[in-house]
Order: structure tokens, then C-alpha cells, then sequence
């Protein structure tokens, strides 16, 4: 089935996103002489479609009169009128959409009648063949063709709802699925690692810090005693010693800022957490800037334990003399489980491991001055990859001269020996940190989900129409 998808989807014109064709005629462009068609999508996963979709297809212009999209399709083990059905109805593989004049899009209704699903080797391909459309002369191009199936998306445009300029959203994103999931970034504290190894990170989006204290009972440990400590265990100090109290950025668990639960509970010491800043407001924001630091969120002491296939996590407020206890269990179908103390309960923040490859986050990094390390620090528009779900990533900068490079580029040129599980690969790379105004146009990354399979990435815009920042826009596609 894979080779016949293939061919399938070798048949696709992938090219550039078809937002709009209007331009000056004056310049000598026939686009604006042209009534172009394409869809909005380029592919849809089936298993996103419990009952209907609607199938949209944009035009260049307001239609200035009547008229209709011919489509023709392809199934592969899929049949019509047993797995789906089509509205208008369809008839001997070929859909005709009617439009009427003054719209700007027309569209169709996929009608899924398999669900659940009783096999996942389904694909539908769906091609532009004809526009019936006088006033201007009718032309195909973009996405003049789309797939609904059940394997890696082809690719498309997404935009991270981050919140706007406060930036309180962590998205993650999955590329294969066309799928974004939003979490409250102030939402959680801890991370509990999954795998083999016990390991605990910090909230880095809300600029977490930790500073080991030398006592292993918690109760005994005052407010008094952690003072000192306290003026230390900071964020943005631009004091290159401050980097040993946050998780160091590349994303390596053998240097988190607290330190791997020992075997032995009487080996693992008090941890002395500050919890950062809640979200800023987007109220009073200049348009450009953000604010996402707000209040501080205070203070805690916490002790953690293994425990069987878990953690045993102590926690308490500096001024108390007892503690809570909660045990947190690994599970293996996530790279985290995550704690908050506000709800004092695990909550829910990404998805599962193999369900996510790109995470858009406010982020804590470490910053030099003309060469000089000076600790960590905080950035807004941070990206990382799903380090430890198998996700890679490596940047590429375009030849010069060449505009055609990133259009051209083909799994053939991906060079694997330059993929890095470094959290920071893709971060923020992509735009002059020193003018958020400026986007690098000359980079693109390419990313290897935990598939397998090869996306090339590039950032579109850092705002939104209004300048607002917090609302990035990026596109990628499938490299076959």
C-alpha cells in the first residue's frame, strides 16, 4: 500500500501556499487577469474526521458570477458509499461544486461512515481538473490537490495561538497530524521523567530556578536558612554562576538543576524552588512588544524520592514545618508526567510523546555579551523539538542568490549527520533576537518526527496583521 500512496502522492503539485493573487496589472502580471482555484488544505489525517468535514477551496477574486469547481478522485481501499460519501453526491469519481456569485470560496462535505475505523490503510486523492467560469480566465494552481488519509500530513500553514503578547500558551504541535494543543504555561511546576532514569525539570516558561539546599529533612529546613540561598537562585542576574540553577537549555538530563534521585532516600537533599512569574497582561502592551512576566509566583522546599516505577515528591512553604506527599507514577506512553502546586495534583500538558514534534514557548536560555557568558535568561518565541520523543532537527541557510532553494528542496538533499536533539536547534534561530521586527528569510530547518519521516520548516511571521506579537506563523511540508 505504501509504494502505491506514494505514487499517489507524487502526482500532488506541491507548491506555494495559495493565500491570494491579487496584484497590480500594471506590473504585468496575469494573475490578476486569472480567477484561480485551489484548496485550502493540502491533506487532511482521516482519523481526525469522526462524522463530516467541510472541504474548502479559496479563489483569487469574488466570483463575478455563477459557476462550478469540477473534481475528479482516487481511492485506495477505500469505496464510495461504504467508507464515505460526498455532498454534492458524486458520481463515477467526479464532483461537481457549484458556486454562486459574490462568494470567495466555495466547498464540499466529506462524509465519514466508518467510524471507528475498522482499518487504517484508507486514502482518498482529490484533484482540481476543471473550473467552469467566464468572466476571467479560470486557472488551477496551489494546492490543486488534496489527500484525506490515514499517513503523515503532506504539510500546510500553521499559527500557534501563544495568547498574544503575554504569551501564557505553551502550544506543542503535531506536524503529521496537522494538530495544535494548547496549555497554560503557568499551569505546571514539575517534570517527572518517564523513562529509565529519574529525573525532575523545571517550568523553564514561567523562569523557574532551583538551588540545592544541605539537609535531607525537609521539616527542619527554615525560611531563615534559605535567605541566603534565595538571592542566588534567580533568573537574568547576568551572573554566568546563576546557569547551575536551571535546567541547562540543550535539553540533557544529566544537567538539570535538580539533581537525579538517587537510590538511596537519605542521599537525596532539600531543594530550595523558585517558582518564577505568573503570565503579564496583554492590556496596555505596545503594539510589537510583549509582557510575559507578570507577578511572582513565590517560593517552596521540596525532597524528592524513588519509588518503585515513580517519585515520591515532598513539598512544603518556606515557613511551614510539615510537608504534603504525593507519589507520581511513570508512564511510558508520555515523556513527562507533570505537578502543580497550585492544584496539588498531576496535570495534563503535552501530548502523548509520539504525538507532538514542536513546542512554541516562552523559554529560559543562557545569554553571552560580545563572547561572555553571562547565565541564564529569558526568551519569548522560543521552539523547541520533542527531544525525547525522538524528534530531531537541524537548520539550513540558503545559498545566496538562490530564492529557489527552499522550494527545491528534496528529502535527497537532507543530511542526517547534521540533526541535533539540542533544544535550542531550532529556538530562536530564525529571527534577529536584537529586532524582533526581523525575520531571517535565508533559514529553514528540517525535522525528523519520531517516524521517521522528513518535514522542511520555515517561520512565515513572527505577528499577527496588527503587529501583535504572539502570534507566530510557520509552514512545512512533507519531504518525500
Amino acid at each position: 500500500m505504501e509504494s502505491v500512496f506514494k505514487h499517489i502522492l507524487s502526482l500532488i503539485i506541491i507548491s506555494t501556499l495559495f493565500v491570494s493573487c491579487e496584484k497590480d496589472s500594471s506590473n504585468g502580471n496575469s494573475e490578476s487577469r486569472e480567477f484561480i482555484v485551489a484548496f485550502q488544505e493540502q491533506s487532511i489525517i482521516y482519523e481526525n474526521i469522526k462524522e463530516d468535514r467541510e472541504i474548502v477551496m479559496n479563489f483569487s477574486d469574488v466570483a463575478e458570477e455563477d459557476g462550478t469547481v469540477e473534481i475528479v478522485f482516487h481511492e485506495i481501499n477505500a469505496t464510495y458509499g461504504i467508507d464515505y460519501r460526498l455532498y454534492p453526491e458524486a458520481n463515477n469519481n467526479r464532483l461537481v461544486v457549484p458556486f454562486k456569485k459574490g462568494t470567495r470560496t466555495v466547498s464540499f462535505q466529506f462524509k465519514n461512515l466508518i467510524y471507528p475505523f475498522d482499518r487504517r490503510d484508507k486514502t482518498i486523492q482529490f484533484h482540481i481538473d476543471k473550473v467552469n467560469y467566464s468572466i476571467k480566465e479560470p486557472s488551477i494552481k496551489g494546492y490543486s490537490s488534496m489527500v484525506i488519509t490515514f499517513d503523515a500530513a503532506l504539510g500546510g500553514v500553521i499559527s500557534p495561538n501563544l495568547g498574544g503578547p503575554n504569551e501564557e500558551n505553551q502550544v506543542y504541535v503535531d506536524l503529521g497530524g496537522i494538530a495544535t494543543y494548547e496549555v497554560k504555561r503557568d499551569s505546571w511546576d514539575l517534570a517527572f521523567f518517564s523513562g529509565n532514569e529519574h529525573v525532575v525539570k523545571l517550568n523553564s516558561s514561567i523562569y523557574m530556578a532551583a538551588g540545592e539546599f544541605d539537609s535531607v529533612n525537609l521539616d527542619q529546613v527554615t525560611e531563615g536558612q534559605l535567605e541566603s540561598l534565595k538571592q542566588s537562585v534567580q533568573i537574568g542576574t547576568f551572573d554566568a554562576t546563576n546557569v547551575k540553577y536551571i535546567d541547562f537549555p540543550d535539553g540533557d538530563l544529566n544537567k538539570t538543576a535538580i539533581s537525579k534521585v538517587k537510590n538511596e532516600d537519605n542521599e537525596n537533599k532539600v531543594f530550595l524552588l523558585n517558582l518564577g512569574f505568573k503570565p503579564g497582561i496583554n492590556d496596555g502592551v505596545s503594539v510589537g512588544s510583549v509582557n510575559v512576566s507578570g507577578e511572582s509566583r513565590g517560593w517552596m522546599k521540596v525532597r524528592i524520592l524513588k519509588r518503585d516505577n515513580g517519585y515520591l515528591l515532598q513539598y512544603a512553604r518556606l515557613n511551614e514545618k510539615t510537608h504534603q506527599e504525593v507519589l507520581i507514577t511513570k508512564n511510558n506512553a508520555y515523556n513527562f508526567q507533570f505537578f502543580s502546586f497550585d492544584s496539588e495534583s498531576l496535570v495534563a500538558v503535552e501530548p502523548s510523546k509520539g504525538k507532538w514534534d514542536l513546542n512554541f514557548t516562552v523559554f529560559t536560555n543562557t545569554v553571552d555579551q560580545q563572547g561572555t557568558p553571562k547565565g541564564s535568561y529569558g526568551f519569548s518565541d522560543f521552539i523547541l523539538h520533542n527531544r525525547y520523543g525522538g524528534v530531531l532537527a537541524y537548520r539550513v541557510k540558503m545559498p545566496l542568490h538562490n530564492k529557489d532553494y527552499y522550494k527545491s528542496f528534496s528529502k535527497e538533499d537532507v543530511e542526517e549527520n547534521l540533526f541535533s536533539d539540542d533544544l535550542r536547534t531550532i529556538g530562536s534561530t530564525w529571527r534577529d533576537v536584537a529586532n524582533d521586527k526581523i525575520l531571517y528569510k535565508d533559514v529553514f530547518y528540517v525535522v525528523r518526527d519520531s517516524k521517521g519521516n522528513f518535514y522542511k520548516f520555515k517561520m512565515l511571521s513572527l505577528r499577527d496583521e496588527k503587529g501583535n506579537r504572539g502570534f507566530p506563523k510557520f509552514e512545512y511540508r512533507l519531504l518525500e
